[in-house]
């Protein structure tokens, strides 16, 4: 049962991480799905406080995925057709790959603002960019998550390796 939950954290963690660059899945919550599973295996000493705090973190995380490009947006000017703009963008670029899910988002909440006003294409312009720059820092966010989960993951698997394959 061991080897399975550890295999089963490694499909987390890696999901986990391709859901930090992929908006549709919440990275960090599923990153955490792995320290679970291999905290779960009767070879790791559970440790009943980390995995809660860990748990917070990710949650934590994936709200401000949410709101902060839509903060961005907002600081530099963005409205709320703009703020829609974002969302409909992020959602519709992940069709067009890596670009797409840079590029949507900042479409997104430039159209957005244009149809809120449009002889204003500079205020337009600017919005877009605050989201842009929103969703750059989000998902710098969940990968620097990920990448903490990860390393600690491997950091535990490394340790207890002996134990997890013992038969």
């Amino acid at each position: 049962m061991d080897i399975l939950l550890t295999i089963l954290g490694v499909f987390f963690i890696f999901l986990g991480i391709t859901g930090a660059l992929i908006p549709v899945l919440p990275g960090p919550p599923i990153s955490w799905l792995a320290l679970l599973c291999l905290y779960g295996t009767n070879a790791i000493p559970n440790n009943t406080k980390f995995l809660w705090i860990t748990l917070a973190i990710a949650l934590l995380v994936t709200v401000f995925d949410y709101i902060i490009p839509i903060i961005g947006a907002k600081k530099l000017g963005g409205t709320k057709k703009g703020a829609w703009g974002t969302t409909i963008g992020l959602v519709v670029g992940m069709f067009f790959g890596p670009i797409g899910i840079i590029i949507g988002p900042f479409m997104g909440a430039f159209i957005g603002e244009i149809i809120q006003d449009p002889r204003n294409l500079k205020k337009a312009i600017k919005a877009a960019t605050g989201s842009l720059i929103g969703f750059i820092f989000s998902t710098g966010l969940k990968l620097v998550v990920g990448g903490f989960y990860f390393y600690y993951f491997i950091i535990l698997f490394w340790k207890y390796k002996s134990e997890i394959f013992n038969f």
